[in-house]
């Protein structure tokens, strides 16, 4: 019998200095079985990074041909492909094909090492963007998060800070890699 996902409700409210975006986000997260409280935030995270119309999440970790969140134009077409993690080379490429751009946010203790081994291919693929997470200061956004949760998210200057009323964070994304 497969295990199910565990389903998360979290209530947003978002001020995104730097884009100039301000929303009350009403998100309901499924938790694959394999994945960790780590990369759900991570997810979480992108999408208060990326929040525009036609955002959305997608199967995820449990389908291959799909990225963590994407975003889609009126028309269809792939704005924004979306990936959480460590990505193989291959897989960007193919994002690359498909969507005019491509987003990773990578957070773990080895995000290091996998940069250092797949950096100068990932540098040759167009229109991609590489963000680090530090794995500290994810692990502290996972400690805020709860099976239901109201989270205040501002992001100023690059720095996304994050309070449940109780606790807060920040968490400062790098960018490792530019390409257009």
């Amino acid at each position: 019998m497969a295990l199910k996902p565990t389903i998360y409700k979290a209530q947003i409210e978002l001020a995104d200095s730097d884009r100039n975006c301000f929303e009350s986000l009403s998100l309901t997260l499924a938790k694959h079985p394999s994945e960790t409280l780590e990369r759900m935030v991570v997810r979480l995270l992108a999408y208060c990074l990326n929040c525009t119309r036609g955002l959305e999440f997608t199967k995820g970790i449990s389908t291959a041909d799909e990225p963590d969140l994407w975003i889609h134009s009126d028309n269809g077409e792939i704005q924004n492909w979306i990936e959480v993690g460590h990505p193989e080379t291959p897989r960007l490429r193919k994002a690359c094909g498909r969507a005019r751009q491509v987003t990773v946010y990578a957070f773990a203790k080895s995000t290091p090492t996998w940069w250092k081994l797949h950096s100068e291919a990932i540098n040759a693929l167009p229109h991609l963007q590489v963000w680090q997470l530090d794995w500290a200061e994810v692990q502290a956004a996972a400690n805020l998060i709860e099976r239901t949760v109201q989270l205040n998210a501002s992001i100023v200057g690059g720095i996304i800070y994050l309070d449940n009323g109780s606790t807060s964070t920040s968490l400062e994304p790098v960018l490792l890699c530019q390409n257009d």
